[in-house]
């Protein structure tokens, strides 16, 4: 058997550094964040590109074999698929380069179509499955009291990585230890990789918490959440820069992830892809944020529409002019 590539959401487990098998199981077996490998198959004009653990970029081919996870993914402007749709032909998808695997059951018709695969079995050591669960080291769990500068947007692409990229730096600058996180969202390593590259000191997302996507029931999030904070507050930063990926009114339990660190939060980003999506999240949620960006401001009209209609201010972040106002914002609602 030709040796497996391994993709980004292996990268909390020892399955590439220690010897394990591959076996089918029966379907009552499945679970989610269940490492299966799969073979890439039929794959001529759809997505060929994997994430590996390091976050690198590779392109797969026919025959090739990866080990990712069993996942959900609802993606309002690209796909949805989750593994439990998988048939019993055993036909699945790369939901995402990072390796979250699931079916496809609905695609936008601006994308390409995602990689296909061919399940081939779980991983298996000892006769025992290997999760995404059971790979986390035993942690204590600490209060989370870290002041925290909180990314939310209207949907996916609205701009907040580029937005949290701008924001790391200029804290960074500052003289601040700040580690970077995205607390809700579809497996993917490179948003975060863009955050080390800003000046984090250290990144952490829901992978490291052992789920492949947050699209999980709220029981499994509310348990896999207090991990993810204890590993971030273990790294003693002054300060977090958090995402929630997609929005907070999608099903990854972005309201939960808000609710779990409501009282840390010292200045809420919105990045919202026109004007008038800033006025429907705010609507939706209780505390308005205190920027607008992404989109709804790329331009000085839009800038003004976004005050005409909900009041609030924004900010052209792709612009480096608006740097030194989202510095002075940051530094006051920090306390320095």
């Amino acid at each position: 058997m030709p040796r497996p590539f391994h993709s980004s959401v292996t990268r909390i487990s020892d399955i590439e550094q220690n010897p394990c098998d591959s076996e089918p199981l029966a379907r009552e077996h499945w679970q989610t964040g269940d490492y299966v490998m799969a073979k890439v198959s039929g794959n001529r004009g759809r997505l060929s590109s994997l994430e590996l653990p390091n976050g690198r970029m590779i392109e797969v081919m026919e025959d090739d074999l990866i080990v990712g996870a069993l996942g959900t993914r609802v993606a309002t402007l690209e796909a949805v698929g989750d593994w439990r749709a998988i048939g019993d032909d055993g036909e699945l998808n790369a939901l995402t380069a990072a390796g979250l695997f699931g079916k496809v059951t609905s695609l936008s018709p601006f994308l390409p179509a995602p990689m296909r695969l061919e399940y081939q079995g779980h991983m298996l050591r000892n006769g025992e499955k290997l999760t995404m669960r059971g790979s986390l080291k035993p942690l204590e769990l600490v209060e989370f009291d870290i002041p925290v500068v909180l990314i939310v947007g209207t949907s996916m692409s609205a701009g907040k990585t580029m937005s949290g990229r701008v924001i790391v730096h200029l804290l960074t600058a500052m003289g601040l230890k700040v580690v970077g996180a995205k607390l809700t969202g579809a497996a993917r390593y490179r948003d975060m990789l863009s955050f080390r590259d800003a000046g984090a000191s250290a990144v952490y997302d829901f992978v490291d918490a052992g789920l492949p996507s947050s699209a999980v029931d709220e029981a499994q999030y509310r348990e896999a959440l207090p991990y993810l904070l204890s590993l971030i507050a273990s790294e003693r930063p002054d300060v977090v820069v958090a995402e929630a990926g997609a929005s907070p009114l999608e099903p990854y339990n972005g309201a939960i992830a808000k609710e779990m660190i409501r009282d840390q939060v010292r200045f809420k980003l919105l990045c919202a892809q026109d004007p008038y999506a800033v006025v429907g999240v705010q609507q939706a949620f209780q505390r308005a944020p205190d920027l607008v960006a992404g989109g709804s401001a790329n331009t000085d009209a839009a800038i003004a529409l976004v005050k005409k209609l909900s009041g609030l201010p924004a900010l052209n972040l792709m612009d480096p002019a608006s740097h030194d106002e989202l510095a002075e914002r940051l530094r006051r609602a920090i306390g320095l």
